[in-house]
């Protein structure tokens, strides 16, 4: 064969596809890339010719497993400064909700990442988007939401992608000024609501640095009626949304989210059987964040069971930010969404694949190794998958491949 068809094949290895959500295990198995895509994946013995044959680089890998590349689907990774004094205050005694309301939360974030310089942003951030590349993490998706101000959330997503053009990951970039009422706002949420969306969006839509809006609908932030506002404009400017929904109480968030045909509806601690039904209906993504869950010693645990009856598709997500879960540990999220909300190792996996990359609107392309995708694969030194969930400080990581080539950080 003059001219070997493929570009790499890894060969003898145990495959978990995530097809249908499940490792779907070919083994031992190979997986060959073609212009950064997937050409062939299945069992060695159905290979067409002899290995060597095939592709201008053929890898062994020893036996090992190879999953999709894990994908981030919701994360707040760009901002300045951090929040260690609040997590003091909690340790004695004082709510999310108390630190939001004294001044704390949210807009102490907004001072700093407002002040701080671009390329000061971009370098802390980029820090924190190592650790996730580090787990094999090969699709991220970085929300604004600590700039409250035009040019501030411009600046937030204008450094998100550029973290996306000079780190090796796929960069997802969601506008979320429905974070919380900024101080020059206090008292005027509506006039704030309205700022979001006459100004804020269509400078943001204009400058095409947002896939996706979303917005908080909680008791201390914006109503049902205020964050719908912001949906209606940004479907009229052509911009799917998301939504942090049902975290703190039930206020009928992921109904809402449903309504708007959103990608994801995220955290839903609080959901109720009806807005679970919703979201069954609408196809959209009940994307679990064990990890501020934890880092907030919450109680109400989401409504997994009946999201599994429904038929809801499950996501994982580390929720990385600086006040309710200041983590970069993919792979803790998987134990703590086994542990913490009965998850099984499976299930978890899948939350950060295939499921994962439904919540960003990327099912047809990512999150599976299946032909035609994307070739974004991990290959892990562990005897089965469900290691990846159980070994709590661990990182198997043996090597990471993005668009068909092995990644280097």
């Amino acid at each position: 064969m003059a001219t070997p068809p493929w570009d790499t094949l890894w060969t003898n290895a145990r495959i978990a596809t995530m097809r249908g959500g499940r490792y779907a295990i070919a083994a031992p198995g190979a997986i060959a890339a073609s212009g950064g895509t997937i050409a062939w994946v299945g069992e060695s013995a159905s290979l067409p010719a002899e290995a060597r044959t095939l592709a201008r680089r053929v890898h062994d890998v020893g036996d090992r497993w190879i999953t999709p590349g894990l994908i981030d689907c919701h994360t707040h990774l760009v901002y300045a400064g951090n929040r260690a004094h609040e997590f003091e205050l909690r340790l004695q005694g004082a709510s999310y909700e108390d630190i939001a309301r004294g001044g704390g939360g949210i807009v102490a974030t907004v001072a700093a990442t407002r002040a701080a310089t671009e390329e000061a942003l971009e370098s802390q951030s980029a820090r924190r988007l190592r650790r996730l590349l580090e787990e094999g993490v090969t699709t991220v998706e970085i929300k604004s939401g600590y700039g409250l101000r035009t040019d501030a959330e411009l600046k937030q997503l204008r450094v998100a992608r550029r973290l996306g053009a000079t780190a090796p990951v796929m960069v997802r970039t969601t506008f979320l000024a429905a974070h919380a009422v900024p101080p020059e706002f206090q008292g005027r949420t509506d006039a704030y609501v309205s700022y979001v969306c006459d100004e804020m969006l269509p400078a943001v839509a204009e400058a095409g640095v947002a896939d996706a809006v979303d917005a908080f609908c909680e008791r201390i932030a914006f109503s049902p009626d205020q964050a719908a506002r912001v949906f209606e404009r940004a479907a009229a400017l052509g911009l799917r949304v998301k939504l942090h929904a049902d975290q703190l109480s039930d206020l009928g968030g992921a109904a809402l989210a449903a309504r708007f045909g959103a990608l994801s509806a995220d955290h839903l601690e609080y959901t109720s059987e009806a807005g679970v039904r919703a979201l069954a209906e609408a196809g959209t993504v009940a994307v679990l964040l064990p990890g501020a869950f934890y880092f907030l010693r919450e109680t109400q645990v989401p409504p997994v069971q009946r999201l599994r009856d429904h038929g809801v598709p499950i996501a994982v997500s580390t929720d990385c930010n600086p006040g309710s879960a200041p983590m970069t540990s993919i792979l803790l999220t998987l134990n703590m969404a086994c542990t913490l909300f009965r998850l099984t190792p499976e299930e978890a996996l899948a939350g950060v694949t295939c499921q994962a990359a439904r919540a960003l609107g990327l099912g047809d392309t990512h999150g599976t190794l299946e032909v035609g995708k994307a070739c974004d694969l991990v290959v892990w030194d562990v005897d089965n998958p469900a290691e990846l969930a159980y070994a709590i400080g661990a990182n198997p990581c043996v090597e990471v491949v993005r668009g068909g080539r092995a990644r280097t950080l």
